[in-house]
């Protein structure tokens, strides 16, 4: 992986995060292309230099695309990401998150790629864990479908690595924030705020507020993919031996995070406390050891990089 031009296919790159990185790549003179079907990515998002597909995972398309570019690396970030779709149609979340990351699977095994990213979550796969921060050897007890198709992701990853030889890495994410991301869902729980923040409407917290995340800040994310997408993979280890939990370290309550949000915005308009959701975990914080031993550690912290994410979405509001 010392080639100084690859070739990368970044899957989901109109993406929150999936743009990010691929700006990342592109940045450090990879040949990019971008896969998006824009169902929740935008065209905006993807990153000047880079190749855009506009096509479903799951297309035939996608393959013919693989079978041509043969790209180097594929960095898997397209996914239906939110539990609470899940819940409602496991069978919508499978046929994307399982089916659709097979099709990409198929694709990169008749191309002979060399590495496979791919994006797991360290919020759902370990459940309500008893130990936290949660290290990667914890138990896996997903207690929704989107977990699990998260899951079942990662036991393929290790079927193809074993049988057809495609090295990957899994990259168990905290909850990820900053720029570019859309107010939908618990994973868009701060832009949801700042919005609502900057529109002078109270906030809406789910329960008492004291449940806890491991909020980690996309540029520190990015950086979590370039490593993985170089760093040597010695040995076997199992499942969890190429996962990484990518986050802080840090636990945040919800009431904290509002606490800091109103001081960056400069409003208080008040919070309106609901009924618990369903299925909701009460704690969620990642242990990120075995990351940092390859040298990666977050750079931000939350104040700083909610800060750069209240002023993105306010120059967004001023600009609509």
């Amino acid at each position: 992986m010392n080639e100084q031009v690859r070739r990368v296919l970044v899957t989901g790159g109109a993406g929150f995060i999936g743009s990010h990185v691929a700006e990342a790549y592109i940045r450090r003179g990879d040949r990019v292309w971008v896969v998006d079907d824009l169902s929740s990515g935008r065209r905006e998002n993807v990153p000047d230099g880079a190749e855009f597909v506009h096509a479903d995972i799951g297309d035939d398309e996608v393959r013919r695309l693989i079978a041509d570019v043969r790209p180097e690396l594929i960095n898997h970030h397209a996914a239906q990401i939110d539990v609470r779709v899940s819940v409602a149609d496991p069978a919508r979340d499978a046929t994307v998150n399982v089916l659709g990351l097979l099709n990409v699977l198929e694709g990169a095994r008749e191309a002979g790629t060399r590495r496979f990213v791919y994006v797991s979550s360290g919020g759902v796969v370990y459940g309500e864990p008893e130990v936290i921060p949660t290290p990667e050897t914890a138990p896996k007890l997903p207690l929704s479908p989107y977990g699990v198709t998260k899951l079942a992701g990662e036991y393929y990853l290790n079927y193809y690595r074993h049988i057809h030889g495609i090295e990957y890495v899994a990259l168990r994410y905290a909850n990820v924030y900053g720029p570019r991301q859309d107010p939908h869902g618990e994973a868009g729980v701060i832009a949801i705020f700042v919005n609502r923040l900057l529109g002078g409407q109270p906030l809406t917290i789910f329960g008492d507020g004291e449940q806890t995340r491991d909020y980690v800040y996309v540029k520190d994310v990015v950086s979590a993919n370039l490593k993985a997408s170089d760093m040597a993979l010695n040995g076997d280890g199992g499942l969890d031996g190429v996962a990484f939990n990518v986050g802080t370290g840090k636990a945040t309550s919800v009431n904290r995070l509002a606490d800091l949000l109103e001081d960056l915005v400069g409003t208080r308009p008040g919070r309106e406390y609901r009924g618990e959701r369903p299925g909701e975990l009460r704690h969620s914080t990642l242990d990120c050891g075995r990351l940092r031993e390859r040298g990666w550690a977050p750079r931000f912290a939350l104040r700083d990089g909610l800060r750069e994410t209240v002023q993105h979405i306010a120059a967004g509001r001023v600009n609509a």
